[in-house]
């Protein structure tokens, strides 16, 4: 309960002053059509205008939650769910795309890191690398990687899932490095008075040290390859998936649709860091390294 209260605490605090920046932000739309009507609303008026626009600048809480519940809940219900109207449908274009990129980006993760802590060439230079790569805005980089990749006749779900893999290798990589370097010298030295190989001194003392550093890895992993495949849809020309029907939105005026993709992808991206969250806790139980 402690640990609750501080939570709703902060969420009903967001949503007061969000209700607040509807009436700000919307008001000015309300009293110009109320000039050219020719009367004058009362402040309860004006508050309610604010909250009910079919196209505000910035919607209500509540306003997002009904377009939320919609285009998933209510499409279940009708036997709609992935109908192309349904953020459940666009959302599992949006998951496959990232847990593609995601296992994508892992492994090349986990390689590299494993090279540049054994190597000192590739620690001199493919870590200074990975470091440069990430300073280049992904923006820039996915309409390049989209049209290159549709010249050589790759499209779907493979070009979205690089650029996914491009964002989430980097926090593996680097969780990894230091989780591998962090076995402490005393025993490092007790394992090779024992003669022990590289290969078990990897095996049974490095890799499992590594482990709460990886996993912390991969929840940002995770959510930067959820990302990465939405800003990977933008440049398809908004025809599937979250950041499609964001980009939709935009087009048309539709900001209740652009903020209920949002909270679709945060749902989403809380469900996928809570998963791996679940298996951290019960890998590192078993592994005693977790009360």
């Amino acid at each position: 309960m402690k640990s609750v209260f501080p939570v709703l605490t902060v969420i009903a605090a967001i949503i007061v002053i969000w209700y607040g920046a509807a009436v700000n932000m919307n008001q000015q739309w309300a009293k110009d059509q109320a000039a050219r009507a020719d009367i004058e609303l009362s402040f309860k008026e004006l508050v309610a205008d604010t909250w009910s626009q079919t196209r505000p600048v910035l919607p209500a809480p509540h306003q997002v939650m009904v377009e939320l519940w919609n285009t998933t809940g209510a499409k279940v219900l009708q036997g709609k769910a992935m109908s192309k109207r349904s953020l459940i449908f666009h959302g599992w274009i949006t998951l496959s795309a990232t847990l593609l990129g995601f296992a994508i980006g892992t492994g090349a993760g986990i390689l590299l890191a494993v090279g540049i802590v054994h190597n000192k060439a590739m620690d001199m230079s493919v870590m200074p690398w990975a470091i440069a790569s990430q300073t280049i805005p992904i923006l820039a980089i996915a309409p390049m990687i989209i049209v290159v990749l549709n010249s050589l006749g790759i499209q779907g779900l493979l070009p979205k899932a690089i650029i996914s893999a491009y964002l989430s290798f980097f926090p593996v990589v680097v969780g990894m490095v230091k989780g591998l370097r962090s076995p402490s010298a005393d025993q490092i030295d007790l394992l090779r008075t024992y003669f022990t190989s590289g290969n078990n001194m990897f095996w049974k003392l490095r890799l499992p040290a590594s482990m709460p550093y990886l996993f912390t890895s991969l929840k940002v992993g995770m959510a930067a390859s959820l990302v990465g495949a939405i800003v990977a849809e933008l440049p398809t020309g908004a025809i599937r998936g979250l950041g499609a029907r964001m980009l939709t939105g935009s087009y048309y005026g539709q900001t209740i649709q652009i903020w209920s993709a949002l909270f679709a992808a945060a749902i989403l991206a809380a469900t996928l860091v809570g998963i791996i969250g679940i298996i951290q806790r019960i890998m590192l139980k078993r592994m005693g390294m977790q009360s």
